[in-house]
C-alpha cells in the first residue's frame, strides 16, 4: 500500500498542523488534568473539524475514509497534543445495534461532545467473564421503565458522564449469554452512586465504580430487543481490541525515540529499549496492514484478539524500556510504565485473548 498522502490528505494534514499549533498547548496530555479537560478537548477538536472524521455525516461525522483518522492520530502525536477521545467503540455499538430513533437521539451528542458517555460493562465478579454479570433490569408493572440494581466497576469516565451504555440481566432463567440486554441509562438521577477509582499511576478520573440501587431507564432506551445485549457487547469489545488506527503505535514510537535521545551515537542501549523499538515497529506494520484491509472493506471478528495481544506486548515493552532508561525520575514516563501494566487485563485479559485465538481462529479443541 502507498502510504503517501493524496493531495486532499496533504491539504487536510497541513490544515490540522496549523490548527494544532494554535490550540494544542492549551490542553494537558496526562494525569487528572487531562481527564478533567477531556470533554473540552473533544469539543475543540470537533469544532475545528477534526473529530468524527470517518463517522456518518447524518449524525455529525464527515464520512471520510479511515485514513483521515490515521492522519489525525499521527499529527496529534507529532504535536505533543492529547490523544483523540476514545469513543469509537460506543459509536460502533450504537450504530450497529441501536434503532434509528436511538441513533438520531444519541449519536449526534456523542460525536460532537455535548453529551458525555461512560461504559457500564464490567463488574467485580464479571470482568473478562462478562457473561457472568449479575446487575439486573426488571420491567415495572406499568411496562414503561426498567428498574436497575447492581454494581459496575472500571466504568470509563463515569464521574463526568451524562449517559451510560449499560449491560444488565433481564432474564435470569435464560442461558447466561442470552439473558443480557443493553440500555442507555441517564447518570443524572436518584439511585446511582459514583465513586472514583484511584489507579496506580495516581489518576482518579479515568475510571469509577458505580452502584445502581433502584435507578430507572425507559423501556424504549433498550438497545436492540430483550436478551440482545451480548451481540452489542461483542461489537464493543471487538472494537476496543482492534487498533484500527496508527495512534497507539505512533505514541509508543515517540516514547521510544524520546528514550533513544538519552544515548550518544554509538553508545549501547539497554536490551529493553532495543526490544521496545522492535515491538513498536512490528505493531506499526501490523496496523498499517489492518488499515489497508479496512480500506478494502475487510472487517474482522476474532482477529481482534490478535491485535489486542500485539498491542499489549508493544505497550508493556515500551513500559519496561521506560523503567530501564529513566527509572522514576520522569513522572509522565513513569506513569506510562505503570499504566502499561493494566494493558494485559483491560478489554479482556491476555489469557482470554489466547483462548479466543485458539478456539475460534486455530480451531483447537473443536471436533
Amino acid at each position: 500500500m502507498d502510504f503517501r498522502d493524496s493531495p486532499d490528505e496533504a491539504a487536510f494534514r497541513e490544515r490540522l498542523r496549523a490548527w494544532l499549533s494554535e490550540h494544542a498547548r492549551s490542553f494537558p496530555t496526562s494525569g487528572d488534568e487531562y481527564w478533567a479537560k477531556a470533554g473540552e478537548w473533544h469539543r475543540a477538536l470537533y469544532g475545528g473539524g477534526f473529530f468524527g472524521l470517518s463517522w456518518p455525516r447524518e449524525y455529525g461525522g464527515q464520512d471520510l475514509p479511515p485514513v483521515y483518522d490515521v492522519i489525525l492520530d499521527d499529527e496529534l502525536t507529532r504535536a505533543g497534543a492529547p490523544a483523540r477521545p476514545s469513543l469509537g467503540y460506543l459509536v460502533t455499538g450504537l450504530g450497529r445495534h441501536g434503532g434509528k430513533e436511538l441513533q438520531q437521539r444519541f449519536l449526534p451528542g456523542m460525536i460532537n461532545g455535548t453529551e458525555r458517555w461512560c461504559q457500564g460493562f464490567s463488574e467485580p465478579g464479571a470482568g473478562s467473564d462478562l457473561a457472568s454479570l449479575t446487575t439486573t433490569a426488571v420491567l415495572d408493572e406499568a411496562g414503561e421503565n426498567y428498574v436497575i440494581n447492581g454494581y459496575k466497576i472500571w466504568t470509563s469516565y463515569s464521574d463526568d458522564a451524562d449517559w451510560c451504555l449499560l449491560l444488565a440481566r433481564t432474564d435470569p432463567e435464560a442461558k447466561r449469554h442470552k439473558g443480557i440486554s443493553a440500555f442507555i441509562v441517564s447518570m443524572h438521577q436518584p439511585g446511582i452512586e459514583q465513586r472514583p477509582l484511584k489507579m496506580i499511576s495516581g489518576v482518579t478520573k479515568e475510571f469509577g465504580q458505580v452502584a445502581f440501587d433502584g435507578a430507572t431507564v425507559p423501556a424504549d432506551q433498550m438497545v436492540g430487543g430483550p436478551g440482545e445485549g451480548w451481540p452489542l457487547a461483542m461489537t464493543v469489545v471487538g472494537h476496543e481490541r482492534e487498533p484500527s488506527t496508527l495512534g497507539f503505535a505512533a505514541r509508543y514510537g515517540k516514547t521510544v525515540h524520546q528514550l533513544l535521545d538519552e544515548f550518544e551515537a554509538g553508545e549501547r542501549v539497554p536490551d529493553e529499549l532495543a526490544w521496545a523499538a522492535v515491538e513498536t515497529e512490528m505493531l506499526t506494520h501490523h496496523v498499517q496492514r489492518r488499515l489497508s484491509e479496512q480500506l478494502d472493506g475487510v472487517s474482522h471478528g476474532s482477529e481482534g484478539s490478535i491485535d489486542k495481544l500485539l498491542m499489549t506486548w508493544a505497550e508493556q515493552s515500551v513500559g519496561h524500556a521506560v523503567l530501564a532508561v529513566t527509572g522514576t525520575r520522569d513522572p509522565d514516563l513513569l506513569g506510562a510504565y505503570l499504566y502499561s501494566r493494566a494493558q494485559s487485563v483491560m478489554g479482556g485479559t491476555s489469557q482470554i485473548q489466547k483462548n479466543i485465538i485458539a478456539a475460534r481462529i486455530l480451531g483447537l479443541g473443536v471436533k
